[in-house]
C-alpha cells in the first residue's frame, strides 16, 4: 500500500476542532497535533481526520 503525501499547505487552513488552536504536523506518525487539546489527529491516505473520536490522546 502506497502512502499518500499530506499537503502541508493545509496546515494554514486547519485548526483544532475543539480549541481552534494551531496544529503541528508530525510526519513520522502521520498526525496533526493539537498541544492545546492534547490530541493527535490521524492522517489517512493524505486526508486529515479531524474528528475528536478518531484522535489519540498525547502522552
Amino acid at each position: 500500500m502506497t502512502e499518500v503525501a499530506f499537503d502541508r499547505r493545509m496546515l494554514e487552513a486547519l485548526v483544532c476542532p475543539l480549541t481552534q488552536s494551531v496544529l503541528s504536523y508530525d510526519a513520522e506518525k502521520q498526525e496533526l497535533v493539537s498541544q492545546a487539546a492534547r490530541l493527535a489527529f490521524p492522517i489517512r491516505d493524505g486526508i486529515p481526520i479531524m474528528l475528536p473520536t478518531e484522535a489519540r490522546p498525547l502522552d
